[in-house]
């Protein structure tokens, strides 16, 4: 699963270094993300996941950082599909 938010926010970020470099709690917002770019992102990784955010994620605190990302995707996903933390 990390794998491929990193990839998503490579693709539709627009941060300022790759996704890889950062740590996992860093503050997405302070390395360039847009809230345009979190609305593309959230779009992506619906599509990527199979997945919707529900209404009550849909703020900036759930896409603050990776580990927001990866909490709000194993709260969406099936049981087994779950994985415990972002690193």
């Amino acid at each position: 699963m990390i794998g491929n938010v990193l990839q998503l926010l490579d693709e539709h970020g627009q941060l300022q270094a790759p996704a890889r470099v950062l740590k996992s709690d860093a503050d997405l917002y302070a390395a360039g993300l847009t809230p345009f770019a979190a609305i593309r992102l959230m779009i992506a990784l619906e599509r990527n996941f199979e997945i919707t955010f529900k209404q009550r994620m849909l703020h900036r605190q759930s896409f603050s950082s990776i580990d927001s990302i990866v909490a709000c995707l194993n709260e969406l996903k099936p049981p087994d599909q779950r994985q415990l933390k972002a690193a």
